[in-house]
């Protein structure tokens, strides 16, 4: 090779090397199943994509960890015989909750979802079919499994639903988050969550407490399923622990504060 062709096929690499870091950068979120790494009792998880990529997009996993606030959200694909002691146990508590929800969900138990709503809880966009979100590309497939469960929201309640979104099992891609954000959705992973959803192996009260407890971190965005035995069970205990504890309990609004700016200054609109 001639000095003059490898002094082109070096500055082409350098030059492709340089691309591919800045592709690297600029999308900084990869396509993947959401997940987490504790590093030290008590302290917010790593997650999979950093709080300030996540902003980009509208997305989070966890609050302000210079506060003791916690945000509660169930999963709901279907109802398994609980909701109801659950519902009970945070207005016992009073404490609010969000209930992201699959469109079986809605058209099978119209009451409970209109109960959500009408106790003040936030119900919130887990897709119509519960589908792997991260191998849909097509935007307009995409939009309609949000779109479907929307209606069927408004059919039960008559009113719009609010746009929060999780991604089904955590599945994601940057062109989700896009899409999402494109739709006035906000993505909401999580920041504490552990293994409640086999209903054919429950895990005991000991065993949730000592998976929770230690891991309650400030700002934890946790996520329970409401198909768990164990979750009806323990959420009294669970909610009189963690205010033992100093916490109190945020809605999803806080997470987003310029969602709370917009109701603010449509309040004061004549």
């Amino acid at each position: 090779m001639r000095k003059g062709d490898l002094g082109i096929l070096l500055g082409a690499l350098a030059l492709a090397g340089v691309l591919g870091l800045w592709i690297f950068l600029s999308s900084g979120i990869q396509t993947g199943s959401w997940g987490l790494s504790f590093r030290q009792e008590g302290q917010a998880p790593i997650g999979n994509a950093g709080s300030e990529e996540l902003r980009r997009y509208d997305a989070v996993y966890v609050g302000d960890t210079r506060e003791k606030v916690l945000y509660l959200t169930f999963d709901a694909g279907y109802e398994n015989g609980h909701t109801g002691a659950i519902l009970d146990a945070l207005k016992e508590a009073q404490v609010p909750a969000a209930f992201f929800l699959v469109g079986n969900y809605i058209e099978s138990c119209p009451d409970l979802v209109r109960r959500m709503a009408g106790e003040g809880h936030i119900v919130g966009n887990h897709t119509m079919h519960h589908y792997d979100m991260s191998e849909i590309s097509d935007p307009e497939v995409f939009a309609r499994e949000l779109q479907d469960l929307e209606a069927a929201y408004r059919e039960v309640t008559g009113e719009d639903l609010p746009r929060y979104y999780r991604p089904p099992q955590g599945y994601y891609s940057r062109e989700n988050l896009e899409q999402a954000k494109a739709l006035g959705y906000r993505t909401v992973f999580w920041s504490l969550a552990y293994v409640d959803w086999n209903t054919d192996d429950q895990p005991t009260a000991e065993a949730a407490f000592a998976k929770l407890l230690p891991r309650t971190h400030n700002g934890a965005v946790v996520l329970l399923h409401s198909t768990s035995a164990t979750n009806a069970q323990i959420l009294p205990e669970l909610i009189a622990k963690w205010k033992e504890m100093g916490y109190r309990f945020g809605t999803l609004e806080e997470l987003f504060p310029g969602d709370q700016e917009s109701e603010a200054g449509g309040r004061a609109a004549p």
